[in-house]
């Protein structure tokens, strides 16, 4: 299992040809309580860098981008419902969508936890 970041601010573990995708611990405190969680539905084709989902908190909004191109397999329906979880484990059980991965050659441009470090300050 490898584990990938985005500037955007998502993490995305991969397992085969399947991509687990969330958001960061960082992203999670920028955004402060988060109070509304949606993604887009199964089925949806979702190319890199497009918009796959929204994230509300009490101080802002931020858009979910795909970090890969692949076909949205299934969504995480608890942040949805409790989207405080967000905010508790945003690398773990708050997790927003798994993906199939459409083009593995896509994960190169991704950084590594070390690279997500270094671009956040930590």
């Amino acid at each position: 299992m490898s584990v990938y970041f985005t500037e955007d601010h998502e993490w995305v573990r991969v397992e085969g040809n399947v991509a687990t995708v969330g958001i960061t611990r960082h992203a999670a405190d920028q955004l402060g309580d988060v109070v509304f969680v949606e993604m887009k539905s199964p089925g949806e084709a979702v190319a890199k860098g497009a918009e796959c989902g929204t994230v509300e908190s009490v101080k802002a909004a931020s858009e979910i981008y795909a970090p890969i191109t692949g076909e949205i397999a299934e969504v995480n329906p608890d942040p949805a419902d409790n989207p405080a979880l967000l905010n508790e484990d945003p690398e773990g059980a708050a997790w927003l969508c798994r993906m199939t991965i459409a083009d593995p050659s896509e994960l190169s441009g991704l950084m590594d936890a070390d690279a997500y470090k270094a671009l956040i300050g930590g």
